[in-house]
């Protein structure tokens, strides 16, 4: 993942340098205090607030750096080319599944903003992979455990 690209829209990257400043400004300092009351307790060998602090102090410190790398490498998804009949990351395209017709909308997205449930789908799943770079009109086998088809009706 080091040099791995991060698809990012502008309101995720918001999200990640918030989150970035809440962890080190807030989070991190609230961390250290409770290290330090839980040091004043005595023995620490048997300190159980001691050890929650230190599993925090490490789980707090790793996100950061996983915010950091992420921050380093990220790519701003471009959604200028809105309108576009070609699927890019960042469109947003209507499909219709050819097994059920069902239709669904999703925003393709990078994988830190993947929500599916929401609309978002990773830029990084084997359905995006199909229909990235494909056009109106097209339809598109999914390589999935058990194949399927989609058509692609719009794209925005």
């Amino acid at each position: 993942m080091a040099e791995d690209k991060i698809y990012v829209t502008e309101e995720g990257l918001k999200k990640l340098q918030d989150e970035y400043e809440h962890l080190v400004h807030v989070v991190r300092e609230e961390v250290k205090q409770e290290l330090k009351e839980a040091r004043a307790l005595g023995d620490l060998s048997e300190n159980a607030d001691y050890d929650a602090a230190r599993d925090q102090q490490a789980q707090v410190e790793s996100r950061i750096l996983q915010l950091e790398n992420m921050l380093q490498h990220y790519e701003l998804i471009d959604t200028s080319k809105t309108g576009s009949r070609t699927v890019h990351i960042g469109s947003e395209v209507v499909l219709q599944f050819m097994d059920t017709k069902e239709e669904q909308s999703f925003r393709i997205v990078g994988s830190t903003e993947a929500d599916p449930l929401n609309g978002k789908l990773s830029n990084e799943t084997p359905l995006a992979q199909a229909i990235l770079d494909r056009k109106i009109g097209d339809i598109v086998e999914v390589s999935a455990k058990i194949p399927y088809e989609v058509e692609i009706l719009d794209v925005k």
